[in-house]
């Protein structure tokens, strides 16, 4: 018979059913049919003595469905929460689980929730559910009843071992800042770089790092860059499509928490959309630049790792991809600007008009050599937009739409503290907002046919 738990019970499984080995937790729900498209998420977090996870792999989530001792095993994201039943579910084999593992928490999270304005009052019928997945007996449920108006994350529930024995709790705690709120409660605190203000390495120790970035969907990102083409009145004539990442010291939390892979992989539909090719050319730029190999919709997944090497400890303490290391830690904005012409104009001339999107979180210091790099560009068919990323300084970037001496404006910038909370819609409505007057104005002057 099925146990109903409300909020802050508790029932201990071992004695309830004390062969029980294979469990499964069963979670469910529906959205409010208000229009709107609800992305609803199960995650677990395996944790220590410590209230911590002893590794980023006892983090199961849409990004790793198995935990690290392979105990765990998530059924995957259901993106739409429709149909009766469980939407996701997690099995667990107790016999595996690592024993330095007390305790696995189960959350549910609404997807970008704040950013959509949506929260659990707008969901239904949500319940965490306990059974044997041997005999496929319903142990224990637990209907979610309690109101949440803000809310957009919640602890469902927990298995915890008290005195070597198996017990759960349904718990029922909302949280309003998503699944980043149970990534900062749970996961080893990463410390934040400094911001720049000089071209030099200052780096924190990274103990660990949990890329929470949701994977979009390709097609579905190229339907949105459909979109903006329409609205902008952007032909899908050929056009080159380039990548600059900044690669210096203190954008080693951007590459270590995922964001840049991110950004990458929000990048790569504009290619697929625009260039000739549907490739997408990447440079990264510290103290010196380095071309990698072009990015397709094919070889995008992990992109970023398998370019940027390995993460090393240098000093002992500093933990930064390889590439950061080779390429040194300074900002050299204007050797790149350089490489990009000299590739572009001279190795590969085209009549083709060229977009560069250029990836920085600031620190600029020889302006005046990044400003007479963009003015000397202006005379070829490139158009630069700069993008900012929780940085400062960014000095002369800043100033791109008034800054005089160029036949034409050849250069844009904005800049985001986050690029979890600008949605694909926003993003690439900037990132194509002065491409069409560029392309208008370099016709009128001949710089395009």
């Amino acid at each position: 018979m099925e146990i109903e738990l409300n909020k802050g019970g508790r029932l201990n499984l071992s004695k309830e059913v004390p062969d029980l080995k294979n469990v499964a937790i069963g979670l469910g729900w529906q959205a409010s049919h208000n229009g709107q498209t609800y992305d609803i998420d199960a995650s677990v977090f395996m944790l220590g003595a410590d209230g911590k996870v002893p590794d980023e792999k006892y983090f199961v989530f849409y990004n790793n469905l198995e935990s690290l001792d392979g105990s765990l095993r998530h059924s995957g994201d259901n993106r739409t929460g429709e149909g009766n039943g469980d939407d996701e579910t997690i099995y667990i084999d107790l016999t595996k689980v690592n024993p330095s593992i007390q305790e696995i928490v189960f959350v549910v999270t609404i997807h970008d929730g704040q950013e959509k304005n949506q929260n659990f009052s707008q969901i239904r019928n949500a319940f965490i559910k306990v059974y044997n997945q041997e005999t496929r007996r319903s142990i224990a449920r637990y209907n979610l009843r309690e109101g949440f108006s803000q809310e957009t994350a919640l602890e469902f529930g927990r298995l915890y071992k008290n005195q070597g024995e198996w017990r759960f709790q349904a718990v029922g705690e909302g949280y309003n800042t998503g699944l980043k709120s149970f990534v900062d409660k749970y996961v080893v605190e990463i410390q934040q770089t400094e911001k720049k203000v000089e071209p030099k390495v200052n780096i924190p120790v990274v103990t660990s790092y949990i890329d929470i970035t949701k994977k979009s969907d390709i097609s579905l990102l190229k339907a949105k860059v459909d979109i903006v083409l329409k609205k902008k009145g952007i032909s899908q004539d050929a056009v080159r499509v380039a990548l600059v990442l900044d690669i210096s010291g203190s954008m080693n939390h951007q590459y270590n928490s995922g964001a840049v892979q991110a950004f990458l992989e929000r990048i790569v539909p504009v290619a697929s959309r625009l260039d000739d090719n549907k490739t997408l050319d990447v440079w990264f730029f510290g103290s010196i630049c380095k071309r990698t190999r072009s990015v397709t919709e094919i070889n995008v997944d992990g992109y970023i790792n398998k370019e940027c090497g390995e993460a090393k400890r240098a000093l002992l303490i500093f933990k930064m991809p390889s590439l950061m290391l080779e390429l040194g830690g300074g900002n050299n904005e204007s050797s790149v600007i350089k490489d990009v012409i000299k590739k572009y104009i001279q190795e590969q001339p085209s009549k083709l008009p060229t977009l560069i999107v250029f990836l920085s979180d600031g620190g600029v210091t020889d302006e005046q050599e990044i400003k007479k790099s963009v003015i000397d560009a202006a005379k070829y068919p490139i158009f630069w937009q700069f993008v900012g990323l929780a940085g400062s300084n960014y000095g002369i970037l800043e100033k791109l739409d008034t800054m005089g001496g160029r036949i034409v404006d050849n250069a844009d910038f904005f800049h985001v503290d986050d690029l979890r909370k600008i949605t694909d819609e926003q993003l690439y409505e900037r990132l194509l907002n002065e491409f069409p007057s560029w392309i208008k104005q370099a016709r009128a002057r001949g710089i395009l046919s």
